[in-house]
């Protein structure tokens, strides 16, 4: 669905880095862990919510 507000695992706030992160990911255009250094998120359990993240508002949308 939509990236989670906070981290599951330590609270910290990562929605706000979601859309520069995606834009500057996009189709292999920069590394995601450069990326990530330069936004500011340097906790293990951030960076995995970010990385691993898949957005699929498009795809269940149709069916609400």
């Amino acid at each position: 669905m939509m990236i989670p507000v906070r981290c599951f695992t330590c609270g910290n706030v990562v929605g706000e880095h979601w859309e520069e992160f995606e834009e500057r990911t996009r189709e292999g255009e920069e590394d995601p862990g450069e990326v990530l250094d330069e936004l500011g998120v340097n906790r293990h359990c951030c960076r995995r919510m970010m990385v691993s993240h898949r957005d699929l508002v498009d795809v269940v949308s149709p069916y609400q």
